[in-house]
């Protein structure tokens, strides 16, 4: 069987605590069978302020917690995708990169996604105001990968609302999509669920969705409610709320029985506007 797991974290400001919590719930994963596990967005810092991301980055050729990814992916055998972490933005000291990294079940890092799309918002119907640019610089290339279970696209978050990034991932031959996030309260309650149904099913392919859920020590809430859902928009698994695992199989018939009963994607044509 090929299970996948999504991991949910209720992450802070310190780091050697949320890794400790992160090998907790990686090896609860393993444990049910995972061979590809994602971690949330921002799954080793929740800091108290936004800037506390640039004490915590890492060079590219490694730090802490890339070492943790690639020791935890070797320990239980599988593959892992590391949420974000903040990486050092060449030529800017200012930013980071928001970089979710994929390492092998060898502890070989295997692909890197900067996060491109950044949350610049006032949250309507809340108090609540994000300028992630300020401190994150945005990447410039999707990415797709692959994996033993299948070709996997990375996006993260606030990514989720820009569907030409998913149909650029699935031309490239996306069958698994992997999106950490760390959604707000007011904008996850609205949109969560319907956008990642959406992603799932105009792509006919499985999302693995994986959260922050939870009340945060810098007073910020995340919605929480990780997701893994078919190629068909069904709902296989889910946790609401708080730190914890879930997992569903990857089922390579099931998706290419929906591809083929139902060929959207061959009927895709493009026009001039």
């Amino acid at each position: 069987m090929s299970i996948m797991a999504a991991i949910q974290m209720v992450s802070g400001p310190g780091v050697a605590e949320n890794l400790a919590i992160a090998a907790d719930l990686l090896a609860q994963a393993a444990a049910q069978g995972a061979r590809l596990a994602v971690l949330p967005e921002n799954f080793a810092l929740m800091g108290q302020r936004e800037g506390d991301k640039l004490a915590a980055r890492e060079a590219e050729d490694g730090g802490p917690i890339q070492a943790f990814l690639a020791e935890q992916a070797a320990r239980h055998r599988l593959w892992l995708v590391g949420g974000t972490i903040p990486l050092q933005a060449a030529g800017d000291d200012s930013r980071v990169r928001a970089a979710c990294l994929l390492y092998d079940n060898q502890g070989r890092r295997a692909a890197r996604y900067d996060k491109v799309h950044l949350f610049d918002v006032r949250v309507v119907g809340s108090a609540e105001q994000y300028a992630e640019s300020a401190t994150i610089a945005p990447g410039d290339r999707y990415v797709v990968a692959e994996t033993p279970l299948g070709r996997l696209g990375l996006a993260v978050c606030y990514d989720l609302r820009f569907p030409e990034q998913f149909r650029a991932l699935v031309e490239h031959g996306m069958e698994i999509l992997a999106l950490p996030a760390a959604f707000t309260a007011t904008t996850g309650l609205a949109h969560w669920e319907t956008l990642l149904r959406a992603r799932a099913i105009e792509n006919q392919c499985y999302v693995m969705a994986s959260a922050q859920g939870g009340k945060h020590a810098n007073g910020r809430e995340t919605y929480g409610d990780s997701l893994i859902i078919d190629p068909w928009g069904e709902i296989l698994a889910r946790l609401p709320r708080g730190p914890g695992v879930v997992v569903a199989e990857f089922s390579r018939e099931r998706l290419e029985n929906v591809r083929r009963q139902f060929p959207a994607l061959e009927h895709r044509v493009r026009c001039e506007v």
